[in-house]
């Protein structure tokens, strides 16, 4: 009896401990992981659209298959993590209320299409639309799509830069003679991306905004044809847009210096280009910059800080914009190597991304009410 007593009040110990220490972190805790539950979406409801723009990091390049650190299967099967991406017979689970699809254009070139099929791991690479697409499916009873229209290399302060985009001079120091030269850098539809103050401008085969004309248009195009991208839709809502962008612009300080009146440019344009004055918009920092960064990474790392809602800069951004700081969840590498391909990086900064947009909709939604 006594050795009963002692093994129950062992347990009753064990158990406060537990509970104390799962208080203790709650407030740490990145929340419950989504579950797919295999239910289907209020079809009575408009598709819920998300719209990722960015470059080669939003493309993804996780890799899948491998039983070695970095890759999804063994963070899955060895490390036990994203136990929401497998069934009971360890099989890839499919959510049947989220479709995930992707398109990508060079410019204004003809449009591709790489996925069209209900959320899932297919392929031999994934990126952060995996962590995105759960968690939102998790949190909406409508039905969700994952709309991916990017090209890898490009930047925001060139390739990407929005109608509306201003000209502006920027003086630069010739390293061959040390002349001080001023020099124009191009608005949206001008080419080339700079010339020299005084002279004409000699076009190239391409312009400032090209591959954002190119996105926009591929992502409308989609869009036309709903159906076929979300079988038995009738009609949608662009709910919010995802960006995870910046390396190219690291290497143009002009671009770096930029970045931050480009990115609330962009976000404006964005909702007024696709009719969504009230779309949530969620940016992630590139990876491996820390707070306190130098050089064009600070200035990019601090201008998508800046953007944040909470940041108070932009009062017209509270409550609608987030940004997620990645630093923390990058497994290695730096968004020029793609993180050396680990799942991991963009799991976690996916289903980041994920938490963030679904806190911006349930901030709207408690206000709402």
């Amino acid at each position: 009896m006594n050795s009963l007593r002692n093994t129950n009040c062992f347990f009753f110990t064990a158990l406060l401990v537990s509970v104390f220490t799962l208080s203790a972190f709650a407030a740490d805790a990145p929340g419950p992981s989504p579950d797919p539950d295999g239910k289907l979406a209020d079809m009575s409801k408009p598709v819920q659209v998300y719209i990722l723009m960015g470059q080669s990091n939003m493309l993804g390049a996780g890799k899948v298959a491998g039983d070695n650190e970095g890759t999804l299967e063994y963070a899955v099967k060895t490390k036990k993590k994203y136990s929401y991406l497998v069934d009971d017979l360890g099989d890839w689970t499919v959510r049947n209320d989220v479709r995930n699809g992707r398109v990508m254009g060079s410019g204004t070139g003809a449009m591709k299409l790489f996925n069209n099929e209900w959320m899932t791991i297919k392929g031999g690479k994934i990126g952060p639309e995996i962590g995105i697409g759960h968690y939102l499916g998790n949190a909406i009873d409508a039905p969700v799509l994952i709309l991916k229209s990017c090209i890898g290399n490009r930047s925001l302060g060139w390739d990407l830069l929005p109608p509306g985009s201003e000209r502006y001079e920027v003086e630069e120091i010739d390293k061959k003679t040390g002349e001080t030269k001023t020099f124009v850098y191009a608005g949206y539809k001008d080419s080339p991306d700079k010339w020299k103050k005084g002279t004409e401008p000699e076009p190239i085969g391409w312009y400032a905004g090209m591959q954002y004309d190119g996105d926009v248009a591929n992502a409308k195009k989609v869009l036309a044809e709903l159906d076929t991208y979300y079988p038995g839709a009738k009609q949608y809502e662009i709910a919010g847009f995802f960006w995870w962008q910046g390396d190219k612009d690291r290497y143009n300080a002009a671009h770096a210096e930029r970045y931050e009146q480009n990115l609330v440019h962009l976000i404006k344009t964005l909702r007024k280009d696709f009719n969504a004055p009230n779309a949530k918009f969620v940016c992630a920092t590139l990876g491996q910059t820390a707070k306190g960064a130098e050089g064009t990474e600070g200035q990019i790392l601090e201008a998508q800080l800046a953007v944040d809602g909470k940041s108070g800069k932009y009062p017209d951004f509270k409550r609608n914009v987030a940004t997620v700081y990645s630093r923390p969840l990058c497994h290695g590498g730096a968004s020029n190597s793609h993180y050396n391909g680990n799942a991991e990086t963009y799991m976690d900064i996916g289903e980041a991304m994920g938490r963030a947009m679904v806190n911006l909709i349930e901030t709207g939604n408690s206000l709402s009410r």
